[in-house]
């Protein structure tokens, strides 16, 4: 794809990771219509100003979490089948909105779904994102027990992207040292170690989202999705959240 006048970016291919509580907005459930707009202009934003490439991971905690289910006593590998399908109505909802501004996209899921999305082919999501689409993954990992930021750690290291965006909602704008809901004296980290994120039990990714990105020397940045503007800032070599490297 001809970049034109952009700027190149801090990472030249990005995965961004929206949880699905985003989707939903202050209702806690179902998808916002608003909310989706203000993801889907921020990407497309972006994806103007600079080179680069983005990939997008959705959670499905807007309509269904699996350890929800097996906490109330459902099989727990059923239970996070039903969090993958929830995941893909993400997925959908914000195609549709990227599309309707002008943004070709592609949706790929994990678990096969053939008349509503493509199946997950690395070569072809590579193509995809060079072709200057944005190729958004549902389905998680397609297994049981993974969370989907597992599953943006997984498909970041195979499309060789450079960084992990991790979008937050909940109005937290990285790792603090506590709970900032809690104790007043927590502070922001402007950076840390992956080391120290599983060590220090900081609150950020799954362990095993972490040790993936770790093992494969790969960058996190934990920022506050809802802030207008910040994954340009990010983008453009900003401090911005936290960065776990």
């Amino acid at each position: 794809m001809s970049t034109g006048d952009r700027t190149p970016a801090r990472w030249d291919r990005v995965v961004l990771k929206v949880s699905g509580e985003a989707f939903a907005g202050d209702a806690g459930y179902g998808i916002d219509g608003e909310i989706v707009g203000r993801i889907a202009s921020e990407i497309v934003d972006v994806l103007a100003e600079f080179e680069v490439d983005v990939a997008v991971v959705v959670g499905g905690g807007n309509i269904w979490r699996g350890m929800s289910g097996a906490g109330a006593g459902m099989d727990r590998a059923q239970a996070d089948y039903m969090g993958m399908l929830a995941t893909s109505i993400n997925a959908l909802a914000l195609q549709d909105t990227l599309e309707q501004m002008g943004q070709p996209t592609r949706v790929q899921t994990a678990i096969h779904m053939a008349q509503i999305a493509e199946p997950y082919i690395r070569r072809r999501a590579i193509r995809h994102l060079q072709k200057g689409r944005v190729v958004i993954f549902a389905g998680g990992t397609g297994n049981p027990f993974f969370t989907t930021d597992t599953a943006a750690a997984l498909r970041a290291v195979e499309i060789e992207a450079g960084a992990v965006l991790k979008g937050t909602h909940s109005g937290t704008d990285g790792i603090y040292t506590a709970d900032p809901k809690v104790d007043a004296e927590a502070t922001r980290l402007e950076q840390v170690s992956h080391l120290d994120v599983i060590q220090k039990g900081l609150r950020a990714m799954d362990a095993t989202a972490i040790t993936l990105c770790m093992d494969n020397d790969l960058p996190i940045v934990m920022f506050d999705l809802m802030t207008s503007g910040n994954v340009r800032s990010i983008l453009a070599g900003e401090s911005v959240g936290t960065l776990v490297a």
